[in-house]
């Protein structure tokens, strides 16, 4: 309970300031002049000055508020390691207790640091300032911190922290952690494919020196390099981009021994694989209305290097042109089929027909070229199934069927079975109806021996479209000329972009367009594992976290050849699936995350910050046990530490319950007063 005296003037502060100084100067002649009864006139005229102030006598009834404490518990990954989930328990337990004995002190705990598959780091200090959002600074009695010392989100100085109060740290782990990580000095972002891209990384050892560790090199989980290195050592590899999009390169080395986790001996980096130009051959044949579909479709596509040839000449012909009178180019066979054929991704024959440009010897160059990796379109007319086909070449060792004859009568094309699962032909615009929204074709070649399914069927349920793999290479082969309908949008045309584009992208072999697949996609927060198959039926997937906990996902079907299942991407770092035959990784967030890259416990993160508001920074174990320091409660100074104990600011806030005012000129008080004040003057006039 609080006394004072407060003033609310009767009068404008201006007519009271004169009154008070007519008074003194009345006061001041009298007194000067040693006037009889001076003292009592004087004292008349301040007692009027004082009514005209009005005070009153006031008293306040407080309540005390308590002082706020947090108590912030890291639940970051890190603090899996060892027995700092159980360290940071019995520390919680022990300290909350302490605290909660001090009165009027309020203890408010929070926990943060949970992996959210978004925050990079462990962030405190933001639960800090939520946790004490509410609380006015003059309550504010410190926060203490239970964490591994593995904050990333510390504050550069005192004033940022928002209050002024101690800041005190509780370090779980042992200070003799040992711990061996792989961390990259260098790495490209982007590569061209079929170029190779440097890595530069560093073997580094805490807590060790002059170990030696096994260091292996994957792409793509394929084994690219081994080497042997000492603890601090830098090394190089090149890593070669073999295909568009990411590849991942993981840099591994062998566990040490007693370190705190395996989990970081392993980096990742993510190349995104750029290619420089898709070089395509197209060699058309006999002139035909839909010649130019093909050319205009990959004369479309910025990033392919074209090479078209149109026989439109062949040898055997003879009109009595003279020589020097003919304009046409040399077809350059020999540099293209013998001498630069391993240089183009893709060789498309348009109504092609030997004409006795091409040597027997030839066609077999583009068989081996095929085996070896090298793809081959044959679009298909009447030629296909004439005697100078090139079926009666070499070529017909990886040749998906052999042509039987022609059948001329219209007819829509459907997807097969197959095609329906196939990535090339699956969801085609205009498919799912009967008949398919598109135009009509009206000529097939029909061949017999097929060695793999026809994803698209023609007249009659034939085959139209087959897609084969020989060896390292693959080969499509388009039974009609008459795509160009289409192109052309006859009948309403049909969706021979897509058709073209994806069948030209899987013969350069497209990731995302292979039959058998495993991918894994990051759709919001959650992670998305992709088994695209063209069997009916697909086995669980074991998903495996930055971190090395495994989860098993049974996956359903979401359209035919596609399975899908999901769960909550919750970790940064490098995500593992794999099905027991196919395996995929995906990196989320920063492709070598903080809260994995330093692992061993410290005090000296947080130890200069804490000194300067006046805390500590200080283990809660040392071995087995687990002590807490003692919690002290403190009024009045600088310094909350000490030896063997910590302390937190107490307050002295309050807030006003009630507030009693009595006027002290009010009512019959004020009048006593003034006739006192009056009769006493007069009694001293009448002597």
């Amino acid at each position: 309970m609080n006394y004072g005296i407060a003033f609310t003037p009767l009068v404008p502060p201006l007519v009271l300031w004169l009154a008070l100084g007519a008074i003194i100067v009345i006061a001041a002649v009298l007194l000067l002049g040693r006037s009889r009864g001076a003292a009592v006139r004087v004292a008349a005229l301040a007692l009027i000055a004082l009514a005209l102030a009005n005070p009153s006598f006031t008293r306040e009834d407080r309540e005390p508020l308590t002082s706020v404490a947090a108590v912030v518990v890291d639940r970051s990954p890190s603090q899996n390691f060892g027995d700092r989930n159980k360290q940071t328990a019995q520390a919680q337990e022990a300290l909350v207790g302490e605290l909660k004995k001090i009165k009027g002190l309020e203890v408010r705990v929070v926990e943060a640091g949970q992996a959210d598959g978004e925050t990079d780091g462990t962030h405190l200090f933001g639960a800090v300032s939520s946790a004490l959002s509410d609380v006015p600074v003059d309550r504010v009695a410190g926060a203490f911190l239970i964490t591994d010392g593995r904050v990333h989100d510390i504050p550069a100085n005192t004033a940022a922290l928002g209050f002024q109060a101690p800041l005190q740290a509780l370090v779980t782990g042992q200070p003799n952690e040992r711990d061996r990580r792989i961390a990259i000095t260098a790495a490209p972002r982007f590569g061209i494919v079929g170029q190779p891209q440097t890595v530069t990384f560093r073997l580094d050892d805490q807590g060790v020196s002059g170990e030696h560790a096994k260091v292996v090199i994957r792409r793509d989980g394929e084994v690219i390099s081994e080497r042997d290195l000492t603890s601090g050592q830098i090394s190089k590899v090149d890593v070669d981009i073999k295909h568009e999009g990411p590849n991942i390169v993981e840099i591994e080395a062998a566990p040490l021994a007693g370190e705190l986790t395996p989990v970081n001996n392993r980096a990742v980096v993510s190349i995104d694989g750029v290619r420089d130009k898709l070089r395509v051959l197209l060699v058309s044949g006999e002139p035909h209305s839909g010649e130019r579909t093909w050319r205009n479709l990959l004369k479309s596509d910025a990033s392919v290097d074209l090479v078209h040839f149109t026989i439109l000449r062949p040898p055997e012909k003879q009109d009595g042109t003279p020589i020097n009178e003919l304009s046409l180019i040399a077809f350059p066979t020999r540099e293209l089929f013998q001498q630069k054929i391993n240089e183009f991704q893709l060789i498309i024959f348009d109504r092609y027909a030997r004409q006795g440009v091409l040597p027997i010897a030839y066609f077999d160059n583009i068989a081996r070229y095929v085996r070896n990796g090298g793809a081959v379109l044959v679009s298909a007319g009447p030629d296909y199934a004439s005697n100078t086909s090139i079926w009666r070449t070499p070529l017909d060792s990886v040749l998906p069927a052999e042509p039987v004859g022609v059948t001329e009568k219209p007819f829509y094309a459907h997807l097969s079975d197959a095609g329906k699962r196939h990535p090339v032909t699956r969801g085609l615009d205009g498919a799912e109806a009967e008949p398919p929204h598109w135009s009509r074709f009206f000529r097939t070649v029909d061949t017999r021996n097929a060695t793999s399914p026809p994803v698209m069927t023609g007249a009659d349920g034939k085959p139209l479209l087959l897609l084969s793999r020989f060896g390292e290479g693959r080969v499509a082969l388009l039974l009609t000329d008459h795509i160009w309908l289409w192109a052309r949008g006859y009948e309403g045309g049909g969706p021979h972009l897509d058709l073209l584009r994806r069948m030209s992208h899987w013969l350069m072999k497209q990731p995302d367009l292979d039959e058998e697949a495993l991918r894994l996609q990051v759709q919001g927060h959650d992670l998305v594992v992709i088994r695209q198959t063209m069997a009916d039926t697909v086995p669980p997937v074991t998903v495996t976290s930055p971190s090395g906990a495994t989860r098993e996902l049974t996956l359903t079907q979401s359209e035919p050849g596609e399975w899908r299942a999901s769960l909550p991407a919750n970790e940064l770092g490098l995500w593992q699936a794999s099905d027991g035959t196919l395996k995929a990784l995906i990196n989320v967030g920063p492709t070598n995350p903080k809260e994995f890259s330093e692992v061993t416990s410290t005090t000296d993160t947080l130890k200069p910050l804490a000194q300067a508001t006046g805390g500590d920074a200080r283990r809660v174990a040392d071995g087995s046990s687990v002590e807490i320091p003692r919690i002290v409660p403190v009024h009045s100074s600088s310094v909350f530490r000490g030896d063997g104990w910590m302390g937190v600011r107490m307050r002295d806030a309050s807030v006003v319950k009630g507030v009693g005012v009595l006027p002290m000129f009010a009512g019959i008080i004020g009048l006593l007063l003034l006739l006192g004040a009056f009769a006493a003057t007069w009694l001293r006039e009448g002597r």
